[in-house]
Formats: C-alpha cells, sequence, structure tokens
C-alpha cells in the first residue's frame, strides 16, 4: 500500500474519531489542558508527539502542491508541537490554551473536514479532479 494512502487513512479516521470524542465528550479538552500541567503526562504527550511526526515526515514528506502536502504538514505540525511541549512547556501550553478558547469552533470544523477530506481520497465517495 502507498504510505500516502495509508496516512491518509490513517489521520482522517483519527481526526474523525477525535472530532466525535471532543464532541461527545467535550469534558476531555479541560481534562487534556489540566494534564499538561502534570509533568510526567507533558513528557509522554511531547515524546509521543515527535515520535508520530517524526515517523509521519520520515515515511511522507512530499511537497507537491495536491492532497498528499495536507499529510506532510499534519506530520511537521506534529513535530513541532512535540518539541514546542519539550523545550518551552509553559509557554507552549499557554499559547494552546489561548488557542483552544478563541478558536474551538473553527478547530473541531477543521478537524472533522480535514478527516473527511482525507478519507474521500481514500474510498473515493465523492467523485475529485484533483491529480494524483
Amino acid at each position: 500500500m502507498d504510505s500516502s494512502i495509508f496516512l491518509a487513512k490513517f489521520w482522517g479516521w483519527y481526526l474523525i474519531i477525535f472530532f466525535i470524542v471532543l464532541t461527545f465528550n467535550p469534558k476531555r479538552i479541560k481534562q487534556i489542558f489540566n494534564d499538561l500541567h502534570d509533568e510526567k503526562f507533558l513528557i509522554l504527550a511531547s515524546f509521543m508527539a515527535i515520535i508520530i511526526g517524526l515517523l509521519n515526515i520520515s515515511f511522507h514528506n512530499i511537497w507537491e502542491a495536491n492532497w498528499k502536502l495536507l499529510i506532510t504538514l499534519i506530520g511537521w505540525a506534529s513535530l513541532f508541537l512535540g518539541l514546542s511541549l519539550f523545550v518551552f512547556p509553559k509557554r507552549t501550553v499557554a499559547v494552546l490554551k489561548i488557542v483552544n478558547i478563541k478558536l474551538v469552533q473553527l478547530i473541531y470544523t477543521l478537524l472533522l473536514l480535514t478527516g473527511l477530506f482525507l478519507l474521500n481520497i481514500v474510498y473515493g465517495i465523492v467523485p475529485y479532479n484533483f491529480s494524483n
């Protein structure tokens, strides 16, 4: 299986599941931000984000002007977020809280739309005219 297709499936389903969990259990958001003040959780979260980001960009670092770029950007975002949480934990958590408070509905919508878009690429539910 092509790594682009595999990662589109992975990120598509992950984003949809994350959207559903946060929609039906919004207390999880507050819990995640509260847990970021626990150093053990913060270190674990930052390491996981770094590892996921590195794996993503190691297998998929494609900078073409099509849907594959979205997967690459998700990997780089994960890597940078993990590094920021590890190197500048207090500052990064503060910025994440501000962004979450001000843009929570936009973030939810982007999670849903990005997940649906990636799954549509994989399963071809709605025809599109993008070149592979």
